[in-house]
């Protein structure tokens, strides 16, 4: 497949055709969140407070997954920038193998740990019963979500961005049509809970996957992957490790910080962690639309960064984070504005959304920060940079919320120092983001793809 258009063709145009299909894919995946979450908030509230505590697992199992799928995107792109095709159906294929792995060893390590993670939290053996019994079904489709997110950053690697919105998009839109009918139970579905929804979620997977490859054995791909364990060049893999480990532990980072922020809001109230819970439903149509404009460049950045175009990747860069501005800007405007509408989506009691729409109005004076530390740490990854994106990471999931929120949650007495903690940790992020990226801009160091 000829992919010179991403180094000719005019940078607003291609960024725009690149990023607008993830962003309508991911629209729809924000979409397919806050639906699954409406529906499971219909069955009770220990059956949603069960989803926000297991959300950190399914957290783990997509950060690993899109972690290495980004460090297969980035491996692929670079070295079809720099006409090396043979090298990047090594990196698609050792990729491919790496994932199958991936997903078995995902699938059995949760599974054993599910029990005991639900219970640390203190929860009550309600809520522990539906913790486990979504997350069982959930977790035994960690293959499929595995295997189809890396053929997902295969064809965004090659600029086929139409083929990876129409495949997660397929996913999502049948998973939010089986959830109502398998949770309440109509025609030939029986009435399955909480399963229901769980089971809903595996077969969007499997569809994604299934389409995946269906368009790759038609050929449109233009990579041939093996599976074969005796053709694929080993070596490689550190090469797809140097960035999909740091990209890893980027994605792998917002659970920590919901393990770690409901162990403090766990010590003033039940509702603290609700709210937090859905705050993060409600966020996935902020940042999962950020996310569709960075998954459009980190191809570009890639290609154009093996190809040697630095005015180039520095010109994809500004145009991405005008488009990442204009959805922060609109995030912050609905919180401010309308923050009770939000959260009474999921919430009955006054008190509760009350508590949510104050927590939402707080939260979300970071977003626009937070638009400056994403860009620029999905071009770093596109660039094959992952210790710097991932340094970027660590400042905004760990290294200054947590303490700020133990800290601010004490001296306050309240919750209030949790949801302060994101705008300060925002702020702070987006300065050393802009440090790190405009050095590796203007004084670019030793590429870890070359």
């Amino acid at each position: 497949m000829d992919q010179t258009f991403m180094k000719t063709k005019k940078v607003l145009p291609l960024v725009c055709e690149m990023a607008l299909p993830m962003v309508l894919s991911m629209l729809v995946n924000s979409l397919y969140n806050i639906i699954d979450s409406f529906f499971v908030a219909k069955i009770s509230a220990d059956a949603m407070t069960a989803l926000s505590l297991m959300f950190p697992l399914q957290n783990i199992v997509g950060a690993v997954s899109i972690g290495f799928g980004i460090g297969v995107n980035a491996a692929v792109a670079y070295f079809n920038g720099a006409d090396r095709k043979d090298l990047a159906e090594q990196s698609a294929s050792l990729g491919v193998i790496l994932s199958i792995l991936h997903g078995i060893s995902l699938t059995i390590i949760m599974l054993l740990v599910m029990p005991h993670f639900l219970g640390s939290f203190g929860a009550s053996e309600a809520v522990l019963d539906a913790g486990i019994r979504y997350g069982t079904i959930v977790m035994f489709f960690s293959l499929a979500t595995s295997v189809g997110i890396c053929y997902e950053k295969l064809f965004q690697s090659v600029g086929l961005m139409k083929v990876s919105m129409f495949s997660m998009m397929a996913g999502c839109i049948v998973n939010i049509l089986l959830d109502p009918l398998m949770i309440f139970g109509f025609g030939p579905f029986p009435a399955m809970g909480i399963e229901g929804a769980a089971l809903a979620t595996g077969i969007g997977q499997m569809l994604t996957l299934v389409i995946y490859l269906l368009v790759y054995a038609s050929g449109k791909l233009g990579i041939r992957i093996s599976i074969d364990p005796r053709k694929v060049n080993w070596k490689l893999s550190g090469k797809l490790y140097a960035v999909g480990g740091p990209a890893s532990l980027n994605q792998a980072l917002p659970s920590l910080l919901i393990t770690l922020l409901n162990a403090i809001l766990a010590g003033f109230s039940g509702d603290g962690v609700l709210i937090l819970g859905i705050y993060y439903k409600l966020q996935t149509f902020i940042f999962l639309t950020v996310n569709g404009i960075i998954q459009g460049i980190r191809p570009l950045a890639g290609y154009n960064y093996g190809a040697g175009a630095l005015k180039r990747v520095r010109a994809i860069a500004k145009t991405a984070l005008g488009m990442s501005m204009v959805v922060v800007i609109a995030g912050l405007l609905f919180c401010q504005l309308m923050p009770d509408k939000l959260m009474g989506m999921f919430l009955e009691n006054k008190d509760t959304i009350a508590d949510g729409s104050h927590a939402l109005r707080i939260i979300s004076l970071g977003f626009i920060a937070s638009g400056f530390s994403l860009t620029y740490s999905g071009m770093l990854e596109g660039m094959g940079k992952g210790m710097q994106s991932l340094v970027i990471m660590l400042m905004r999931y760990l290294v200054v919320i947590v303490p700020t929120a133990a800290l601010l949650s004490r001296i306050m007495g309240s919750a209030d120092g949790v949801w302060h903690a994101f705008w300060v940790a925002e702020w702070l992020t987006m300065a050393i983001a802009f440090i790190l990226y405009h050095h590796i801009r203007y004084y670019p160091i030793k590429d870890t793809l070359s």
